[in-house]
């Protein structure tokens, strides 16, 4: 009878980083379909054509991780690595061309919430994935931030808006915050799912209340 448990086998240790990969990927497309609708019916919203609002959708999408996986030399980005990110993109932004077409308008509520799901989404995905390669809580809770808020930085400037992170000051603080607390969790716990879960309800939480309660930094007098 063997003392080895089926926990120590070499298979079993081969199956943590791969269930973990998954589950990565898993919210990674998922964020990517949130930020796609919100940011093709933004596009909608400003009056583009069909092919503006799917290039918008796409650039929201993606740009943000792309960025993340491009300053941690992860290269060449997830989004081209496989099709499931671009084709999550493009169907997400389409499916918001059609509705936003039937239904006239997404009442303001629904894009916020959306909004705020990837936002809070895409900080721990991008926090997660710079603590697993070492870096330090410093570069994870910026690169949190950036993966969160690099595609609607993009979106503004498409759409000839002043970005929604320099002028609603908890969105961008909201995203550090989330991949800040991920980062902590990860840091102490080494539980990514864990790490993630936390990091998800501080970021979404924080940017809810925000929008609920009006609450801002503090303004030059």
């Amino acid at each position: 009878m063997s003392g080895v448990s089926s926990a120590d086998t070499p298979a079993a240790a081969a199956s943590l980083p791969s269930l973990r990969a998954r589950t990565f990927t898993i919210i990674d497309v998922a964020a990517t379909a949130l930020f796609g609708i919100e940011g093709a019916a933004a596009a909608v919203h400003a009056g583009l054509d069909v092919l503006g609002v799917l290039v918008v959708g796409f650039v929201v999408a993606l740009a943000g991780g792309m960025l993340r996986d491009v300053l941690l030399g992860d290269l060449p980005p997830a989004a081209l690595r496989t099709p499931s990110r671009i084709i999550t993109a493009i169907a997400a932004a389409a499916a918001a061309f059609l509705v936003v077409g039937v239904v006239d308008a997404i009442p303001g509520g629904v894009l916020i919430t959306l909004d705020a799901l990837g936002l809070a989404l895409f900080a721990m995905t991008g926090a997660e994935k710079a603590s697993s390669r070492g870096a330090n809580l410093w570069v994870v809770t910026i690169l949190g931030g950036i993966t969160a808020t690099g595609g609607g930085v993009l979106r503004d400037v498409l759409l000839l808006r002043t970005p929604v992170v320099l002028t609603e000051s908890v969105y961008g603080t909201a995203a550090l915050a989330g991949a800040l607390a991920t980062g902590i969790v990860m840091s102490f716990t080494r539980r990514p799912r864990t790490a993630m879960l936390v990091g998800f309800v501080v970021a979404f939480s924080l940017r809810m209340l925000a929008v609920t309660f009006g609450w801002q930094l503090p303004r030059a007098l």
